[in-house]
């Protein structure tokens, strides 16, 4: 085994924000070509729901190139014929590129085999085989349908998430990779048949051994991570436990990680064979909080000293920092966070809180913080952004320095 090489804190967080493509402001104005490049560099961009601010899938591009066309992003990832992402289960609900398809197959065969997560959905499509043939021959005969469109696809449970029976069918064939998703729309996801949307030449690509596909997946979480433990690689794409060991170790032998130690990190680290490390980190931006930089929470903490946990699903009287919190990356270090809200019937960007982190002065993040929010609300195409708090003294410097800026305009 070669020698581990050495890194400080600060290397390695360098490391990670090259590797993230966070590193550099210059990175050039987002078009559908660099949009694909900057999701495969990735390897996934998360989806969820909420859209209390934006989409989060719609964030990682705009914190990481500026503004641009989220239409970018919908054509990738829905347009018949030109499509160059895919939906799946990758670190979760995932966009990813569609040459990545094929890596996900024994995922797919997991869940037809009901193994670890899937043993309930599993049990249930075998106990219940007629009505999953029946919606499966509604998808063939009618094309792309939402679960609300099947005939008898029963009412909303508690089940679940509250998913109706045929809900729970239609994730079951997207699990198993029967079907896909091949629209969007309000957010309800349109099923159709994989063959009918993923290019032929993915679909009939040669079937990968589960070996193959998870090595490369690691590999790619690498790439993405720059420097990392053993669990940072495996949580990027929830491989399992025993597999990701067995990968981890391949990949050592074959050169692609390397050994490495880095300074307070209590676990061994490997880093990307081909990582580069830049001299410094100038950008300032905000992270939607599910961006593949902070996936990991205890990653986050090891590299940024940032302790940080989603609040949305914490009671209103139990949240420290909000509903809706977005970390403000500030050169190399997570150094304030802001609970942001579109309030679009007004036509502004709410900010309802915010703080900076222990040890950081708030004159050398209220201007550029600043900046980045006006940058953002104009992006989603709100006039204003109205610090709505007044708690705290990164809230207070925020009001205070829009108070004389409107002055300054007045005169």
């Amino acid at each position: 085994m070669p020698r581990a090489e050495s890194l400080s804190v600060r290397e390695a967080r360098l490391l990670a924000l090259a590797a993230q493509q966070l590193a550099r402001k210059d990175a050039g104005p987002c078009n559908a070509r660099s949009l694909t490049q900057l999701v495969r560099q990735l390897g996934a961009v998360q989806i969820d729901s909420v859209n209390v601010l934006v989409r989060s899938h719609y964030l990682p591009a705009f914190s990481r190139r500026g503004a641009y066309s989220t239409e970018l992003l919908d054509r990738a990832a829905y347009a018949n014929g030109t499509r160059t992402l895919f939906e799946y289960w990758g670190h979760e609900a995932s966009l990813m590129p569609v040459k990545s398809y094929p890596l996900f197959r024994w995922r797919m065969e997991d869940a037809r085999r009901g193994i670890g997560t899937w043993q309930r959905v599993r049990r249930y499509a075998t106990e219940h085989r007629d009505r999953v043939e029946a919606v499966l021959a509604q998808i063939r005969d009618r094309g792309p349908l939402g679960a609300s469109e099947l005939v008898d696809g029963g009412r909303s449970k508690g089940s679940w998430w509250g998913w109706s029976e045929g809900k729970e069918i239609l994730e079951w064939l997207f699990w198993t990779g029967t079907v896909t998703t091949a629209q969007r729309r309000n957010f309800e996801r349109l099923y159709d048949l994989t063959e009918r949307v993923l290019p032929a030449q993915i679909c009939s690509a040669p079937i990968l051994s589960r070996e193959q596909a998870q090595r490369e997946l690691m590999k790619i979480a690498a790439q993405a991570l720059g420097v990392a433990t053993a669990r940072d690689l495996r949580d990027y794409f929830r491989l399992p436990a025993e597999d990701a060991r067995l990968r981890l170790q391949e990949l050592i032998e074959a050169g692609v990680l390397l050994p490495a130690e880095v300074e307070s990190w209590r676990q061994p680290a490997y880093m990307y064979a081909r990582a580069k490390m830049p001299r410094a980190c100038e950008v300032a931006t905000l992270l939607s909080p599910f961006d593949s930089l902070i996936w990991e929470r205890q990653r986050t903490e090891r590299l940024f000293g940032f302790r940080y946990r989603i609040e949305i699903y914490t009671p209103i009287e139990k949240r420290k920092h909000g509903y809706y919190v977005l970390p403000f990356l500030l050169g190399d270090r997570l150094v304030a966070r802001v609970d942001l809200k579109s309030e679009r019937n007004r036509c502004c960007l709410q900010v309802r809180g915010g703080s900076v982190e222990p040890g950081v002065r708030v004159t050398s993040v209220r201007e550029p913080l600043l900046e980045k929010l006006s940058e953002l609300a104009a992006w989603l195409g709100l006039e204003r952004v109205e610090v709505t708090s007044r708690r705290g003294e990164l809230m207070k410097a925020l009001r205070a320095s829009q108070v004389r800026k409107r002055r300054a305009k007045a005169l």
